[in-house]
């Protein structure tokens, strides 16, 4: 569904992003792990258009199409299928649930809207609650699950997730977690980019491990979980223990 190919991207004089080629097939969780700093989310804004790659392509294929993402606009990557839930969940804290749900649809010309707004609901029964409050005044739990839910109003068959676990407390951690291996049951291929690299491998089909810009490791999500080196970076054990 989504091939990269040999993406160079600079942010301001830096160049953050350095021949990165990855891979996401239909159906599939891909991860995409690495330390602060080390690319993961400009990869996500260059997919959905925010950051523009000085070299290389970002390929989506559906329907038999293929749109080079890298010449479209934001909006028009929004319409081809892909939606882009942001670090730090970035609600509309003076609009309630509803509105900010709606937002999510804004380019839509379907009847289904509200057909759509009932499934969040029940994807979601903690924002069919809270659906006539603002947005900024819900938990930061809470303020996530506007934030996917929004995401997934514009029917999107890729979905990138950037570092959905961020801040929250361990049982919403699980909650959110939960809710992603849904999105993926219903038929949504997600890719991603999550800072606990134990959780994402867990739910994941496939990972890409990225260092100052570069892929250093990628494989099935359950090989790199047993990787020695991908433990002792990301999954808190020491050399010795990694190594027993």
């Amino acid at each position: 569904m989504l091939v990269l190919e040999g993406l160079d991207v600079w942010r301001g004089p830096s160049q953050v992003l350095h021949q990165i080629s990855l891979e996401v097939a239909k159906g599939e969780i891909v991860a995409l792990l690495g330390a602060n700093g080390a690319g993961k989310t400009s990869t996500l804004l260059t997919i959905s258009g925010l950051l523009r790659p000085r070299g290389g392509r970002a390929i989506l294929v559906e329907g038999g199409q293929e749109f080079d993402l890298s010449r479209l606009s934001a909006d028009r990557i929004v319409a081809a299928g892909v939606a882009h839930c942001p670090e730090g969940r970035q609600v509309f804290g003076g609009l309630s649930v509803t509105e900010n749900l709606r937002m999510g649809a804004f380019l839509r010309r379907d009847g289904e809207v509200a057909q759509d707004m009932e499934e969040m609901g029940r994807l979601f029964p903690i924002l069919r609650e809270r659906a006539g409050g603002l947005a900024g005044q819900l938990s930061g739990g809470e303020q996530m699950m506007v934030a996917i839910a929004r995401a997934l109003m514009s029917r999107p068959k890729l979905l990138l997730l950037d570092e959905p676990s961020l801040g929250l407390a361990p049982q919403m951690v699980d909650a959110v977690f939960d809710i992603i291996e849904t999105i993926r049951e219903r038929g949504t291929t997600v890719l991603l980019v999550e800072q606990n690299a134990g959780m994402a491998l867990d739910i994941a089909d496939r990972a890409y491990v990225l260092e100052q810009g570069k892929i250093t490791l990628s494989g099935p999500a359950a090989e790199l979980a047993e990787d020695r080196r991908l433990q002792e970076a990301y999954l808190g054990l020491a050399p010795a223990e990694a190594s027993s």
